[in-house]
Protein backbone atom coordinates (compact mmCIF):
# COMPACT_ATOMS: atom_id res chain seq x y z
CA UNK A 1 0.00 0.00 0.00
CA UNK A 2 1.71 3.47 -1.19
CA UNK A 3 1.43 6.65 0.28
CA UNK A 4 -0.33 7.89 -2.64
CA UNK A 5 -3.53 5.45 -2.41
CA UNK A 6 -3.71 6.46 1.24
CA UNK A 7 -4.17 9.89 -0.08
CA UNK A 8 -6.55 9.17 -2.34
CA UNK A 9 -8.35 7.08 -0.36
CA UNK A 10 -9.21 9.75 2.08
CA UNK A 11 -9.86 12.52 -0.54
CA UNK A 12 -11.99 10.52 -2.89
CA UNK A 13 -12.58 6.90 -1.69
CA UNK A 14 -13.93 5.68 -5.14
CA UNK A 15 -11.11 6.56 -7.01
CA UNK A 16 -8.58 4.70 -4.78
CA UNK A 17 -10.09 1.52 -5.41
CA UNK A 18 -10.55 1.84 -9.01
CA UNK A 19 -8.29 -1.25 -9.87
CA UNK A 20 -9.76 -3.70 -7.77
CA UNK A 21 -13.33 -4.54 -10.06
CA UNK A 22 -16.65 -2.66 -10.18
CA UNK A 23 -18.17 -4.48 -7.31
CA UNK A 24 -15.40 -2.45 -5.20
CA UNK A 25 -15.89 0.68 -6.43
CA UNK A 26 -20.09 0.72 -6.27
CA UNK A 27 -19.76 -0.35 -2.86
CA UNK A 28 -17.16 2.23 -2.11
CA UNK A 29 -19.02 4.81 -3.63
CA UNK A 30 -22.08 4.10 -2.01
CA UNK A 31 -20.68 4.20 1.29
CA UNK A 32 -18.88 7.40 0.54
CA UNK A 33 -22.88 8.75 -0.60
CA UNK A 34 -23.94 7.43 2.63
CA UNK A 35 -21.29 9.41 4.61
CA UNK A 36 -17.37 10.18 3.79
CA UNK A 37 -16.09 7.79 6.77
CA UNK A 38 -18.02 4.88 5.72
CA UNK A 39 -16.45 5.51 2.53
CA UNK A 40 -12.72 5.83 3.10
CA UNK A 41 -13.05 2.89 5.78
CA UNK A 42 -14.28 0.39 3.45
CA UNK A 43 -11.35 1.86 0.59
CA UNK A 44 -8.91 1.79 3.06
CA UNK A 45 -9.49 -2.39 3.99
CA UNK A 46 -10.20 -3.12 0.17
CA UNK A 47 -6.60 -1.93 -0.21
CA UNK A 48 -5.01 -3.48 2.27
CA UNK A 49 -6.48 -6.58 1.47
CA UNK A 50 -3.80 -9.42 1.10
CA UNK A 51 -5.48 -11.98 -0.96
CA UNK A 52 -6.44 -9.44 -3.89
Amino acid sequence: MSLFRVLLSIIFPPLAVIDKGCGSILIVFILTLMGWIPGVIAALIIINNPNR
